[in-house]
């Protein structure tokens, strides 16, 4: 499958978390690409933002309210497609939440909602766009984990731990789906220069301005090339990818610095 310019018009996909930071980005590389998209959110401006993408790109884009932490979130997400005769080519699950904070510290309700987006989510989305693409002989599944997959760190046990979830199983599901013409793939990005870590914009521009963070849109060009081109992970930048086995050997010592620093003197969110 060709991936410059329009090569991907006539085609749908489904992007959740569409309404803000990557997710819209996604909606609107695809939409770029001459793709058609279903933003999914829970945020109220998901109709306008679906608006602005259409008259931007000049492709259908339909926004859907819901909340992927309900039980009945793939139930809505069917439901939604079968009403305005959508066939989906693509899935991205890109919705989720991030905290600083320790897992004793949070509430029950905020693990329940780590669990219920980044696991049970993506888990039952997964399974259900994978089944629809088997039975067709094509499609691809891109699910967004993040280099905190390798960091056991402090402060970041509900976040990492779930994301890790997300690779392990995203790389497995590329092995089963892959002899019916279905591939699944796995992004796991380092920085990126979006709100999630409630950085000020100044910081966020000089952290691009060094490398330290990639802005959203370079970031998610290249992921959708690894999500067409069938690749089973994607890792933006060199450093990312070096600094994994690095992580893996840091001694206790430095772990505790981190709780030390940051969550005793209260640097949470």
């Amino acid at each position: 499958m060709r991936r410059d310019g329009h090569t991907l018009k006539g085609k749908w996909a489904v992007v959740t978390g569409g309404s803000s930071g990557i997710g819209l980005c996604f909606s609107q590389e695809l939409a770029r690409r001459g793709c058609s998209v279903v933003m999914v959110s829970n945020e109220e401006k998901i109709a306008a933002c679906a608006r602005e993408v259409a008259e931007n790109y000049g492709v259908r884009a339909l926004g859907l309210l819901c909340d992927l932490t309900s039980a009945k979130a793939v139930d809505s997400v069917n439901a939604f497609l079968a009403a305005n005769d959508v066939e989906p080519d693509f899935l991205i699950n890109n919705a989720g939440i991030f905290s600083f904070a320790p897992v004793g510290e949070m509430t029950e309700g905020r693990i329940n909602c780590f669990i219920d987006l980044h696991v049970r989510s993506v888990t039952l989305l997964s399974r259900e766009f994978g089944e629809r693409f088997c039975r067709r002989g094509s499609g691809r599944i891109l699910n967004m984990s993040s280099m905190s997959c390798w960091m056991p760190m402090p402060g970041l046990g509900m976040y990492a731990a779930t994301k890790a979830y997300i690779r392990v199983m995203t790389r497995s599901l590329h092995y089963e789906l892959r002899d019916y013409g279905v591939t699944a793939t796995v992004a796991c990005p380092g920085g990126i220069a979006t709100g999630l870590f409630g950085l000020p914009e100044n910081l966020k521009q000089l952290a691009v301005k060094i490398g330290a963070l990639q802005t959203p849109e370079k970031f998610v060009r290249k992921a959708v090339d690894k999500m067409l081109s069938g690749r089973k992970q994607y890792i933006n930048g060199w450093l990312n990818r070096i600094s994994i086995p690095l992580v893996g050997i840091l001694p206790t010592w430095v772990r505790m610095q981190v709780k030390h620093r940051m969550l005793d003197k209260g640097i949470r969110r």
